[in-house]
């Protein structure tokens, strides 16, 4: 097996990646799609204020999350050729993650929106929460839980636990 090097696991770090946020950029863009449409629909007008705002809560974070997502794609067009693969990769790391916090707001706000407009109020408190809950779960608890579980599989393409501690995967 071939050792790999430090331009390599970047590049490697970087189509990673890029496959991550081709998969969180469709959903999120289908939810923004959604969010922009729904105040021409029929039932809109008769949303409430407390609605209407959770709507503008749920349009701005799924805009948010949707510039985030979309930026490391800005960035490497500006860098493109010079160099600055790790830079890069560094960016688009923080970027995903911060286009994934936002889409958490986007998503729980959605469903806040939509069983608030379908079931009493504190149904509706309950139910989002479940939904907050859930994602984090499998957004943030279960990776993070992860981390330590064991050592890496032999045939894994990820770092051996000896790699630089500021090397992003």
């Amino acid at each position: 097996m071939a050792v790999e090097t430090e331009k390599q696991r970047w590049q490697r770090n970087f189509a990673d990646l890029l496959q991550e946020l081709r998969v969180a950029q469709t959903g999120v863009q289908i939810l923004f799609a959604f969010l922009l449409t729904l105040p021409f629909s029929a039932g809109f007008p008769k949303a409430t204020t407390f609605q209407k705002d959770t709507y503008v809560v749920a349009l701005l974070a799924a805009a948010a999350a949707t510039a985030l997502i979309i930026s490391p794609v800005a960035f490497h067009r500006a860098l493109f050729r010079q160099g600055r693969k790790p830079e890069l990769v560094r960016f688009a790391h923080s970027m995903a993650t911060g286009g994934l916090a936002f889409m958490l707001i986007a998503m729980v706000s959605s469903v806040l929106l939509i069983t608030d407009f379908l079931l009493p109020r504190p149904v509706a408190f309950v139910l989002s929460g479940v939904t907050a809950a859930w994602f984090l779960t499998f957004w943030a608890a279960l990776p993070f839980m992860r981390r330590n579980w064991a050592e890496p599989d032999e045939d894994d393409d990820d770092e051996p636990a000896t790699r630089r501690p500021d090397a992003i995967d």
